[in-house]
């Protein structure tokens, strides 16, 4: 498999180990229940992994807590927390994806650092968040509705976005005023992560 420094992600080597345990947990657990379509070790490396941890560049300096919604199999929230140690919550709302991250957490020994919710993410009891992720959850509107309730001032959104990240963003912007930087992805040449900050509804700003 690529090795991590390939893509100067500045993960240590002890985090590139846990990784490693994770992606071996996680093909173990795919055969029983449906985690990630790809079967193979270095397409799931590649896909989601590799495509999880590009967004370390990106994040600000902060040491409190990233929220992950739509968690799925742990992408990118758990890779993070994996790389940076940071408090880390994930919601999920499929009970069997829910009962995987919190066996990832405790096999990588993350059980302190990451709090799996498994519930809806409007009911979820979740800290006011510096980050806010989300990956293949839902169109940007929607997205940008879950940050405006979740982040705390100041705090930042990312989200990888596809094809139509043009669409998307025309439709949010009938109902939302934001601060937009687009990052080209590392690891698929369609695709763009938006960094967005200072969300509020156009009435709001008006």
């Amino acid at each position: 498999m690529k090795h991590l420094e390939a893509f100067d992600f500045g993960v240590s080597r002890e985090a590139e180990a846990k990784l490693r345990d994770y992606l071996a947990l996680l093909l173990r657990w795919n055969a029983h229940i449906n985690l990630v379509a790809d079967r193979d070790a270095e397409t799931v490396w590649r896909r989601h992994v590799l495509d999880s941890l590009q967004l370390l560049p990106l994040l600000p300096e902060t040491e409190e807590p990233l929220v992950d919604i739509g968690a799925g199999a742990g992408f990118p929230g758990l890779m993070l927390a994996v790389a940076t140690g940071r408090p880390t919550h994930l919601v999920e709302s499929d009970r069997r994806k829910a009962a995987f991250l919190n066996e990832a957490a405790r096999v990588l020994g993350l059980a302190g650092t990451v709090v799996v919710h498994a519930s809806r993410i409007e009911v979820a009891s979740l800290p006011q968040a510096a980050i806010l992720t989300a990956r293949a959850l839902a169109s940007l509107p929607d997205l940008l509705a879950h940050a405006h309730r979740l982040l705390k001032p100041g705090g930042v959104a990312l989200f990888p976005k596809g094809r139509t990240v043009d669409q998307e963003l025309t439709a949010a912007a009938a109902g939302w005023t934001m601060r937009i930087e687009r990052f080209p992805s590392r690891t698929d040449p369609s695709a763009i992560i938006l960094r967005l900050s200072e969300i509020s509804p156009v009435a709001a700003s008006a």
